[in-house]
C-alpha cells in the first residue's frame, strides 16, 4: 500500500466555502461521512487545513543566514487549502478518493505519491 497527497487548491474561481449556517452544516456533514467512511477502509492518515496564503512564512538560505519573509513562496491567484494524506493500493485507488473528495467540498484536487522512502 501506498501513500497519496489529496491536496485541496482554493481561490481563482474554483470552489467555494459555505455561505449559510445550513451550507456549513451539510458541508461538515459530507465531510464527516467521507473521513469515516476513509477511516472505516483504512484509508485515512492525516488531514489538515492551511490558514490562507497570507499567513505563509518563507524561509530561504542567504549567504548561511536564514532570511525570512511574509507570505507565500509563489504568487498566485490559486493555494493549497487543505489536504489529505491517504493509504492506496494504487494510484485508482486513490484517484477514486480524489474523486469522492471533490464531491464532498466542491473544490479540484491534486493527487501526488510519496516516494516509497522504506524501499518496499
Amino acid at each position: 500500500m501506498s501513500q497519496y497527497l489529496l491536496s485541496m487548491h482554493t481561490g481563482g474561481g474554483q470552489g467555494h466555502g459555505p455561505s449559510t449556517p445550513e451550507e456549513a452544516e451539510a458541508f461538515m456533514g459530507r465531510i464527516n461521512a467521507l473521513e469515516a467512511d476513509m477511516r472505516e477502509r483504512g484509508a485515512f492518515v492525516f488531514t489538515g487545513g492551511l490558514h490562507g496564503p497570507d499567513a505563509a512564512t518563507v524561509v530561504r538560505s542567504v549567504d548561511g543566514d536564514f532570511v525570512m519573509t511574509d507570505g507565500p513562496y509563489v504568487e498566485s491567484k490559486e493555494h493549497v487549502g487543505g489536504f489529505y494524506v491517504i493509504n492506496a493500493d494504487d494510484l485508482d485507488a486513490a484517484l477514486a478518493w480524489a474523486g469522492k473528495v471533490v464531491d464532498a467540498i466542491n473544490a479540484p484536487i491534486e493527487v501526488r505519491p510519496f516516494f516509497d522512502s522504506r524501499g518496499d
